[in-house]
């Protein structure tokens, strides 16, 4: 007796799965594999849904992320000028100058780890990071302090999604490549010219200048 072929299974389309993990942040492939599947299947009911209260949504599958950002505020015409522009529900985040810099020197370090590796996980450890950073800071920092400051910095990065501290090994950090949407290629071409700037705003802090921390 044949026995009949088992019926494949099929993945049912779940927009609130899709919808509510990318409200809560980033949605990662390796990381929510199924919420990334329901999203790839339900883009344009995706974006329909969130474009309601004011959102759009990034998807790049290259790399493997999403995320949700708000829509740019648009020229308002003679006729929509008394209305009240929509509230924004995703906020905009000031940073600190120096964690400016550490996110400008590890998005330029991601585009040289791209042209060189065909790994897609850029690793760093914190040794690696300081070394980074010192070359932009006053030659007579205090090594203990400037660690301390790293770490802060580090610790925003971690905060805002574009490092990952590795479990179980407290100084190894994965670059994410998120980092690439922020920071992206136009602003990486401008590179040098904005590095430079750095250095002679760095050169020129007085010496009981403050760690960082203050928002601009």
């Amino acid at each position: 007796m044949t026995t009949a072929p088992a019926a494949t299974a099929t993945v049912e389309p779940d927009l609130p799965l899709a919808v509510t993990q990318l409200m809560k942040g980033v949605v990662y492939r390796e990381a929510h594999d199924r919420a990334w599947r329901q999203l790839l299947q339900l883009q344009a009911q995706v974006r329909d849904y969130v474009a309601v209260i004011g959102l759009t949504v990034v998807i790049d599958e290259a790399e493997g992320y999403a995320f949700l950002r708000s829509r740019p505020e648009e020229a308002g015409t003679d006729d929509d000028a008394s209305q009240p522009a929509p509230p924004r529900l995703i906020a905009r985040r000031s940073l600190s100058f120096h964690v400016s810099l550490l996110l400008a020197l590890l998005r330029k370090k991601l585009a040289e780890f791209d042209a060189r590796n065909s790994d897609t996980r850029l690793m760093l450890t914190r040794d690696q990071i300081v070394e980074m950073i010192r070359l932009f800071l006053p030659a007579n920092r205090n090594e203990a302090r400037l660690v301390d400051q790293v770490d802060s910095y580090l610790a925003k990065a971690v905060e805002l999604g574009f490092l990952r501290q590795v479990r179980g090994q407290d100084s190894l950090f994965e670059v994410r490549r998120i980092l690439k949407a922020f920071v992206d290629g136009q602003w990486l071409a401008d590179f040098d010219r904005r590095l430079a700037e750095y250095a002679a705003e760095l050169a020129g802090e007085p010496a009981a200048a403050g760690d960082g921390g203050e928002e601009q």
